[in-house]
């Protein structure tokens, strides 16, 4: 038995230990997740069934969802958590939401879209659209788990729960061909003041833990090499656009201060601007430093070159272009690239990220994630 003088320090040491290990993810039992398809599970393909392989042709070893040739970043986090890979809400068969449900669909935008999936290809399930499907997911969980629904959490699973966000990027290139970049800048703190809006509803329904991933480094991805005009000016050392991946650069600034002033609003919640951007820039500009090998050269894709990407076909599909069947298929060292199908990247790539931002020094306020 401990001598009484050495009971409090001892009591204080298990405190401060247990405060640390809630910090590193222990504590969450669940996530609910929110955005497009950097962490769409499958949402996208259960609402619209079309998922073709090569997809998840890694890890999975069959298409599951996942516009990547495995795993996402989101799944990488659940394994941090030491949670299963979160169900999509979309999902009719076979889904498990006793730790979380995620909400992310394909070609999803933070703002509501003007027109309709089928002319302009944004999907429907905006994230005000998601936000109210968490709100009748928790409302069906106090309903149905009192019940005996053995798929759901318990109704205190919400003040456990790790809530992320990685949603806004469709916002920012949907609109690039319409308006330009710098018609695009002027709709950004709209796409900003609805994640954030969003946070403090979540916070309303009990969420006290939001981890929000900042802008991808867009000019460095293929498809938007291939596609967005530029000059040759506008091309720096590492074969990115310059132009846009600065507009990117001033959206994460924005958004890192509204975050900011949102943790000082929420005085009771971890706010927490996760920094993706940084990290996926570091592999695009130095793959080889992270055991890499090509930075801006898709892996599934068409058309050879530096960019291997071919805006009439997409990775897993054939089609018939002036007159010949082309078909858009896979690497065999999907391990060695950033870039999958030249707008997403590999799950590689995604592990790297992972361990990045969730390792110390790519959050603020800072966030590791040790136990799984």
């Amino acid at each position: 038995m401990f001598p009484r003088y050495l009971m409090v320090p001892l009591l204080v040491m298990i405190a401060i230990l247990l405060a640390r290990l809630c910090d590193a993810g222990c504590g969450y039992e669940a996530i609910f997740n929110f955005g497009d398809s950097n962490s769409d599970t499958g949402g996208f393909w259960w609402a619209f069934p079309d998922a073709p392989p090569p997809n998840g042709m890694t890890y999975f070893k069959h298409p599951v969802g996942r516009a990547s040739d495995g795993r996402l970043m989101i799944d990488f986090i659940a394994e941090r958590i030491g949670v299963p890979y979160v169900s999509p809400y979309l999902k009719s068969i076979g889904s498990d939401y006793r730790h979380g449900a995620n909400f992310a669909t394909l070609a999803s935008t933070a703002l509501i879209p003007e027109t309709s999936l089928f002319v302009s290809g944004l999907s429907p399930f905006a994230l005000p659209i998601q936000l109210n499907q968490m709100k009748h997911f928790k409302a069906q969980v106090h309903e149905l788990y009192s019940k005996g629904s053995s798929n759901l959490p318990p109704p205190d699973i919400f003040g456990k729960s790790l809530y992320t966000f990685y949603i806004g990027q469709n916002d920012f290139t949907s609109n690039l061909p319409k308006y330009g970049i710098n018609g695009v800048r002027k709709t950004l703190p709209k796409v900003i003041s609805q994640i954030t809006s969003t946070i403090k509803e979540l916070h309303g329904l009990g969420g006290r833990t939001f981890l929000v991933q900042n802008l991808a480094p867009i000019g460095c991805y293929p498809a938007f090499l291939v596609q967005l005009p530029h000059s040759e000016n506008d091309i720096d050392e590492f074969g990115c656009l310059i132009s846009y991946n600065k507009a990117v650069v001033e959206y994460n600034n924005m958004l890192h201060e509204a975050l900011l002033q949102t943790r000082q609003q929420l005085l009771d919640a971890k706010v927490i601007y996760a920094d993706s951007h940084k990290a996926l820039l570091d592999l695009f500009q130095h793959p080889t430093s992270h055991g890499l090998k090509y930075g801006t050269l898709a892996c599934c894709g068409n058309g050879g070159g530096s960019y291997n990407f071919n805006p009439q076909v997409f990775c897993g599909n054939n089609k018939i272009v002036n007159g010949q069947n082309v078909t858009a298929s896979a690497c065999s060292d999907p391990g060695k690239y950033v870039s999958w199908d030249g707008v997403h990247v590999t799950e590689a790539a995604s592990k790297i990220i992972v361990d990045k931002i969730l390792g110390g020094g790519f959050t603020d306020p800072p966030f590791e994630i040790r136990c799984s």
